[in-house]
């Protein structure tokens, strides 16, 4: 009898012991699948990585890419801890969202799993002046890395695009709003493109005037304020230099405008940027041209920003027929209602300016 209690109690005890060593050894693998979850690197060592999660990505996909970089201990373990969420306490399977994003190597691999879920991604701060063309801010984004020049270019130029916009002219010059922009890099140039005039149309929606004008009033409007744009220095001489524009329309004279001509200079004839405006370029055969046509010309020479957009949706009345600089310190011009008032404010800035110097 006794010899068969004591049997029992050993085998009683042998199972304890089983299931102790059983507890340990889950415990020991728990803990080693935590530590696996980790931070590869402490704080003093960690590294940045800009990484691209692909979109439609899988849990798989995703923990291999950050195994690739160092950025986690183990993508076994980032697999199961986020197809298994009960492994790491967590209610459901992550929904990691595609897009670029800053993951730093002191980040455990629950953090950057709440990082991909959150989608706040790593985007380059872009800020496009007033002003620019199309090729300038093409470059500009290239020069950012988030598309190359050319991708931006087609993209500014492509028919179906336009057409999605009703915008019946052959490009989005004078549609693509300068303004500081949060890119991704590495951008389909389309949906940079999209980003800009959306941006565009939601800025002149505080502007009633243009909701009254006929598309092709709107567009006139448009050129009028991209030659605006490039004109003005100070922006409370904006609306004198529109009005000063439209007076030369309202009588069919020329706008002479510079701008136009250093348009035809440099985004056309392709060349630098011209120091002076001599007499041959103003015999320039082009359409751009404000100094040989008495008409705007045929599409935006810049893309305006708010100043210029508004000097010519609330265009004051003037008698002014003429502008010219000076105070080229200031940037400040002196508006004349004659030629010869004009040709004397020029005179006499050239001979206040030959006496400085």
């Amino acid at each position: 009898m006794r010899k068969s209690k004591s049997k029992k109690n050993g085998f009683i005890t042998f199972l304890f012991s089983c299931l102790g060593c059983v507890i340990l050894a889950l415990l020991a693998c728990f803990l080693a699948f935590r530590l696996s979850l980790s931070a590869p690197d402490s704080k003093a060592q960690a590294k940045s990585v800009r990484l691209e999660i692909p979109s439609g990505a899988s849990i798989q996909k995703i923990a291999g890419l950050l195994a690739d970089e160092g950025l986690i201990r183990s993508d076994k373990a980032f697999y199961l801890a986020a197809r298994f969420p009960f492994l790491s306490f967590r209610k459901e399977v992550p929904v990691m969202k595609s897009g670029y994003y800053s993951v730093n190597s002191s980040m455990g691999a629950l953090q950057i799993m709440q990082l991909f879920e959150s989608g706040l991604q790593d985007y380059t701060k872009v800020s496009v002046p007033e002003g620019l063309t199309i090729r300038k801010i093409a470059a500009l984004l290239e020069k950012k890395g988030i598309c190359s020049a050319q991708d931006f270019i087609a993209a500014s130029c492509n028919p179906s695009l336009l057409e999605s916009y009703s915008i019946p002219a052959e490009s989005f010059e004078g549609f693509l709003f300068p303004d500081t922009y949060f890119f991704s890099p590495e951008m389909d140039a389309e949906a940079v493109v999209s980003i800009m005039v959306e941006s565009f149309f939601k800025r002149i929606a505080d502007l009633p005037y243009f909701s009254g004008r006929s598309p092709s009033q709107f567009y006139e409007d448009l050129v009028l304020a991209s030659i605006v744009e490039r004109e003005y220095r100070l922006a409370d001489e904006a609306p004198l230099i529109a009005s000063v524009f439209r007076n030369r329309m309202d009588v069919g004279a020329g706008l002479y405008s510079c701008a136009t001509i250093e348009y035809i200079i440099t985004e056309i004839q392709g060349k630098p940027h011209p120091d002076v405006i001599t007499y041959d370029d103003l015999k320039i055969d082009s359409p751009y041209n404000t100094y040989k046509w008495a008409a705007l010309p045929p599409s935006p020479i810049s893309n305006p920003g708010m100043v210029a957009l508004r000097a010519v949706a609330d265009t004051p009345k003037t008698d002014y027929f003429y502008f010219t600089l000076t105070d080229s310190n200031a940037g400040s011009h002196t508006f004349s209602k004659s030629f010869n008032a004009h040709v004397k404010a020029g005179t006499n800035f050239k001979t206040k300016k030959s006496e400085n110097n």
